[in-house]
């Protein structure tokens, strides 16, 4: 079996702790079932400005460059808020988004039937929540030119940001989102602001061009993003997919995360262009939740989402599908049975730590394989 390569970056505060269960699962698949995963560790974020004056260093974006994928955990943390903009620790990771072309973010919303009490939402609203946002993630407003503050004299300053899309951009992340669609439930959902943005007016020109050239068996429908935003809690089922630009695509995929009870158990992937002679292609899974320095260290973590991050790694990196429904599946019957890390604890249920969590999940992959 041919060597899959993976390049983890941990990362700063919980993201160590996270990604600790991750290698676990990763150590019993090609100890126990041959899986031939070959790791390598790299540093991202504040702990690679303390060690290298930079967010990223040159030898581990190359590292990253030669993966199948790379696992990331999170950066960041009060202790680098005064080091220099263009070194801060999410400068790594836009680096690694950007120098791998990763132009498509899935950030899947799936409530789990034991969670389902746990969201602040009515239970009728979220249970059996199975919704998909994909976010372009290399246009947009984040990178964008010019973007700089400009002193005008007399104490005052301008902020710019430049919000720009063209049409490829929208083209390809468009095709990704209806390509998904058709392997679910075969619906989309365009969000942008064409009321009041030109970028949202081409954005919707685009999409709808887009669909009527090769994918009208897909539903489409168009959705200003505020009223997506409003609709995510009022009825999200009503979604598959959803796919928008970067900004709108941050907001409500942190919006559709409180859906399922936690910022915890998001996984993400980020996806560039197949290539051309091997169809393989660059990318990059991470949860979404932040470093979360104020539990750092403390063993109490959620690492479910960086374990979910895996399953997806597994599914669209590896296509290992057989092994993704699995692990899915074994983090849904640890769930069944009770055990609640301190960010889903709620009455009657059983409150463990990162390691015990991720030890049941261990478990359970394990039963379910035999």
């Amino acid at each position: 079996m041919a060597t899959r390569k993976l390049l983890l970056l941990p990362g700063d505060g919980i993201g160590p702790e996270s990604m600790a269960e991750v290698r676990k699962l990763i150590d019993m698949m090609n100890a126990d079932f041959g899986a031939g995963f070959e790791t390598e560790e790299g540093l991202v974020g504040g702990i690679a400005y303390d060690t290298h004056g930079q967010s990223i260093s040159d030898a581990d974006m190359d590292k990253a460059m030669a993966a199948d994928a790379v696992l990331f955990g999170a950066v960041g943390g009060p202790k680098w808020d005064g080091v220099p903009y263009e070194v801060r620790p999410e400068a790594g990771l836009l680096r690694l988004r950007k120098e791998m072309e990763l132009f498509a973010n899935l950030r899947p919303a799936i409530c789990y039937p034991a969670l389902a009490a746990s969201s602040s939402l009515k239970k009728e609203v979220v249970e059996g929540l199975d919704i998909l946002i994909l976010r372009e993630l290399t246009g947009g407003v984040y990178f964008g030119e010019p973007k700089e503050i400009i002193d005008l004299g007399n104490g005052q300053k301008r902020g710019i940001d430049t919000q720009v899309y063209d049409t490829f951009e929208i083209e390809r992340i468009a095709g990704v989102a209806f390509e998904l669609a058709r392997t679910r439930s075969n619906k989309v959902c365009s969000m942008e602001k064409r009321n009041v943005m030109k970028s949202g007016v081409l954005w919707n020109e685009v999409v709808t061009a887009t669909h009527k050239a090769k994918y009208s068996d897909v539903e489409l429908t168009h959705m200003l993003a505020d009223a997506g935003g409003m609709q995510l809690v009022r009825w999200p089922k009503q979604f598959d997919v959803i796919v928008t630009d970067n900004l709108f695509g941050d907001m409500l995929s942190d919006v559709a995360a409180m859906l399922t009870g936690s910022l915890g158990m998001l996984p993400s992937a980020s996806l560039g262009a197949p290539d051309p002679k091997t169809g393989s292609r660059k990318a990059l899974y991470e949860p979404v939740h932040g470093s979360a320095p104020d539990i750092a260290g403390q063993g109490i973590a959620n690492p479910i989402a960086m374990i979910a991050s895996f399953a997806m790694c597994l599914r669209y990196s590896f296509n290992m599908v057989e092994e993704a429904d699995r692990l899915d599946q074994a983090i849904a019957a640890v769930l069944d049975d009770g055990l609640r890390t301190r960010d889903l604890m709620s009455e009657g249920m059983k409150e463990v730590g990162t390691v015990e969590i991720g030890d049941a999940i261990v478990a359970k992959y394990k039963a379910l394989a035999a």
